[in-house]
C-alpha cells in the first residue's frame, strides 16, 4: 500500500474548515489529533442506537451497548498484543492510568526503596511518582539526558540498584520527540527485579506498539491522542500483576461482595474499573484503531520522517532559530526558540495566519529548566499533514519574525 494524503485528509472534516480566513494548518498533533469521519460516525452511531449502561441492564439497548463496550476492549487487546482482554482497562487517559499504578505502588514502597524517571518527563509521570514516593519515603531518582535530548543510557544503568522498584519512563517524549529504546531499557530494569511502567501517549499513533516484545509491566495511553476521543484511555498490565494490585477507585462495577462493615473486590478488568465507564469513549477509541490499522503503518512513518526532514531542512535556514531536541532518533516533533521572540508571541502570530501549533513548556516545566530555555514553540506533524504545509509553516515563521522586528 501507499500513502494517499489527500484522500485521508478527506476524511477529517475539521482540516477542510478556515482559521482566521486562512486554510487551518494543524500542527499540533502532540497535544491532540484530529478525528476522521469513522470516529465520529462510530460515537454519534451509539448515542443513536444504543445508549444504554453497560452489563446490568435487562433490556435489548443495554445488551447492544455492553456488546460494543467489550468488543471495543478487545480491539485494544489485539492493538497492543495483550495477552488476554481483562489486561485491558479503562481509564480516562494517560495520567489517570500512571496514578492507578502509583497510587498501589506507594503502598508497596518503604523507605529506602528507590523509583526511577526521567529528565525528559511530562508532569503526569513526573508528579505523580513524586508524590508517590513523598507518601512512602522512598527516593525518586531521575535520569539524565544528552543535549541533544536522547537519555543518558549510561547513567541510566548507574543509577539502577537492587532497590530500585519502578522505572517509569516515556516511550516518546512530548516535548522534544525522542524515541526511548524502551524494550532495551526495560530489559535492563527487569534484571534488577524492578517493575516497568511505559508513558505511551506520543507512542501509540507513531508505530506499532507491541507490550509483549517490549517487556514492560504496564503501558499507558490516551485516545485523543490516537484519533480517538478525549476522556477515555488504557492501562494495560500484565495479568499477573493487576490480579493483585491495589485499588484506588471504590464503587459501583468494581464489587464483588458488599456489607455495612467491609467489601471484596471484583475479577479483573472490573476490579480497577469503578463507576460508569466512558462507553461512547471506549467505542470511540476502538473505531479509532481499527480506522488506523487499516492504513500501511510503514508508509505512514516514511510520510512523518518526510515531514520531519523537510521542516528540519527548512529550519536551519532561519536566522536565529534553535531546534531544541535533536536526536537521531525521534518523531515529527519540531520544537524550537528564535532569539529575541518569546514563543508565545511566535504561536500567536502564526495562529493569525491559520497555522497552529503549541508553546509553553509542554507540561515538561523541569526539562525546559534543564534545557535553560523558558519554553519552546512546538510544531508536531501527523499522517494528515502535508510537506506543503510544511512549507506554509516557515513562510509563517518568516512573516512572524519580520513583524517582532
Amino acid at each position: 500500500m501507499s500513502l494517499d494524503v489527500a484522500q485521508l485528509r478527506a476524511q477529517f472534516p475539521i482540516l477542510q474548515r478556515q482559521v482566521n480566513g486562512q486554510p487551518l494548518v494543524y500542527l499540533d498533533n502532540a497535544a491532540t489529533t484530529q478525528k476522521p469521519q469513522a470516529v465520529i460516525d462510530a460515537i454519534t452511531a451509539f448515542y443513536t442506537e444504543c445508549n444504554a449502561n453497560v452489563h446490568r441492564g435487562a433490556h435489548q439497548l443495554s445488551d447492544e451497548a455492553t456488546r460494543r463496550y467489550e468488543k471495543a476492549r478487545e480491539v485494544v487487546a489485539a492493538f497492543i498484543h495483550a495477552a488476554a482482554r481483562e489486561e485491558v482497562i479503562w481509564t480516562s487517559g494517560t495520567t489517570e492510568g500512571i496514578n492507578i499504578v502509583a497510587r498501589g505502588m506507594s503502598q508497596q514502597l518503604q523507605a529506602g526503596d528507590e523509583v526511577m524517571v526521567t529528565e525528559m518527563e511530562h508532569h503526569a509521570n513526573l508528579v505523580t511518582w513524586q508524590q508517590a514516593c513523598k507518601a512512602a519515603g522512598a527516593t525518586l531518582k531521575v535520569v539524565p539526558i544528552h543535549e541533544d535530548g536522547a537519555l543518558n543510557r549510561e547513567a541510566f544503568s548507574d543509577l539502577l540498584t537492587d532497590k530500585t522498584r519502578m522505572v517509569a519512563m516515556p516511550h516518546i517524549s512530548n516535548a522534544l520527540g525522542t524515541i526511548n529504546p524502551v524494550k532495551a531499557l526495560t530489559a535492563e530494569a527487569k534484571s534488577k527485579g524492578a517493575l516497568v511502567l511505559i508513558d505511551g501517549a506520543q507512542g501509540v499513533a507513531h508505530g506499532i506498539v507491541d507490550v509483549q516484545d517490549i517487556g514492560c509491566d504496564f503501558y499507558v495511553f490516551s485516545g485523543h491522542k490516537l484519533f480517538g476521543p478525549t476522556g477515555i484511555g488504557v492501562l494495560w498490565g500484565r495479568k499477573s500483576v493487576l490480579e493483585n494490585w491495589p485499588v484506588w477507585l471504590t464503587g459501583g462495577e468494581m464489587i464483588a461482595t458488599v456489607s455495612y462493615q467491609d467489601a471484596t473486590w471484583g475479577e479483573l478488568p472490573n476490579r480497577l474499573e469503578a463507576g460508569t465507564p466512558n462507553i461512547a469513549g471506549a467505542i470511540g477509541l476502538a473505531a479509532a484503531i481499527e480506522w488506523f490499522q487499516s492504513l500501511d503503518v510503514s508508509a505512514l512513518q516514511v510520510h512523518e520522517k518526510a515531514l520531519l526532514t523537510r521542516a528540519t531542512e527548512l529550519a536551519a535556514k532561519v536566522p536565529g532559530l534553535r531546534i531544541v531536541g535533536s536526536s537521531a532518533n525521534k518523531i515529527g516533533i519540531l520544537s524550537f526558540i528564535i532569539e529575541g521572540a518569546h514563543p508565545a508571541d511566535i504561536g500567536f502570530l502564526l495562529d493569525r495566519q491559520g497555522i497552529a501549533i503549541r508553546t509553553g513548556d509542554h507540561c515538561a516545566q523541569p526539562l525546559m529548566e534543564r534545557l535553560g530555555v523558558p519554553g519552546t514553540a512546538r510544531a508536531s506533524f501527523s499522517i494528515y499533514n502535508t510537506l506543503d504545509e510544511v512549507e506554509q509553516l516557515f513562510i509563517g515563521i518568516d512573516k512572524a519574525r519580520t513583524m517582532l522586528g
